[in-house]
């Protein structure tokens, strides 16, 4: 059997990028300060009051954004008995459940922590999948939960999400100084080191993401002992993506670092992408079915 123990490889990742992460924000918050001419008080107060407001609300704007609905026991008493079992298995508390109604098969993972985690599939997915399948799948979901994937994604992901909007409205937020020739030189200069900011960060977060699919597929093959139900899955929900009406795909877009498979591919030579190509998926999950046999 395969035993339930830390992953080095992604915790060695997930230094790494929060590492260059913090490199990286560090100088663009320094930036900041000193082309706002702000202190360094007021900056760390800013940041922490917006990142607290995005760590806290994270979960319930996911679940506001793909219109999920918190299901009761009595609502769903075969998936919340499926869940129940599988965080005895894996030593977590049960989280909180949803349903997406839509017939695109996916589900997701949110919340800042174990206590407030939520775990959501579609209408879709319940459809497809059997029982082995649906419990791998949960795994998965719960695997995110276990390693704290979605808490440490949001809280790395926020400076870059204010370089973007740096990027976006810097042009129209006002100048800097009484000098507009000056003003406006600053304002491009402001513009072009967000672009890069974000960029470096949107690629290191996208790594870490990619990287965290691979640790939740392992961890559903050790919580269920089956990785051939996962196999089997990812087959049935990527096959069935292609299907989907491309309208509802873009839909859903937006959400793709949540699911177990992105609604509309993003890879861009690898580097852009949220998630690992299915096949690559599918062959570690070979790999540790010959390791259990073995």
């Amino acid at each position: 059997m395969v035993e339930w123990k830390n992953d080095l490889g992604l915790e060695a990742r997930m230094i790494l990028t929060m590492f260059l992460l913090a490199a990286v924000y560090i100088f663009f918050l320094a930036f900041l300060s000193s082309v706002m001419h702000a202190s360094v008080e007021f900056m760390l107060w800013f940041i922490a009051l917006f990142m607290g407001a995005q760590y806290y609300y994270s979960d319930r704007l996911v679940l506001w954004t793909t219109n999920a609905k918190v299901i009761s026991e009595t609502e769903a008493p075969g998936l919340h008995e499926t869940i129940t079992r599988l965080c005895i298995i894996s030593d977590l508390p049960k989280p909180t459940i949803a349903i997406v109604d839509t017939s695109m098969p996916n589900a997701f993972a949110t919340g800042r922590g174990y206590k407030s985690a939520v775990i959501a599939v579609t209408t879709g997915l319940l459809d497809m999948l059997d029982q082995g399948e649906l419990e791998a799948v949960l795994a998965h979901e719960l695997s995110h939960v276990k390693n704290r994937d979605m808490a440490i994604l949001t809280i790395s992901s926020f400076i870059s999400t204010l370089a973007l909007y740096v990027v976006r409205y810097s042009f129209y937020i006002g100048s800097f100084g009484s000098n507009r020739r000056n003003s406006n030189g600053a304002l491009i200069i402001v513009w072009i080191i967000s672009i890069i900011v974000w960029i470096i960060s949107f690629v290191l977060i996208r790594a870490l993401s990619r990287y965290r699919e691979f640790a939740a597929d392992r961890g559903a093959a050790i919580i269920t002992g089956e990785p051939s139900n996962m196999i089997s899955a990812l087959r049935k929900i990527s096959g069935t993506m292609a299907k989907i009406p491309t309208e509802d795909m873009r839909k859903m877009e937006g959400m793709n670092a949540f699911f177990i498979i992105p609604a509309v591919s993003d890879s861009l030579m690898n580097l852009t992408s949220t998630h690992p190509s299915t096949e690559k998926r599918i062959a570690a999950l070979e790999k540790i079915q010959r390791d259990i046999e073995f």
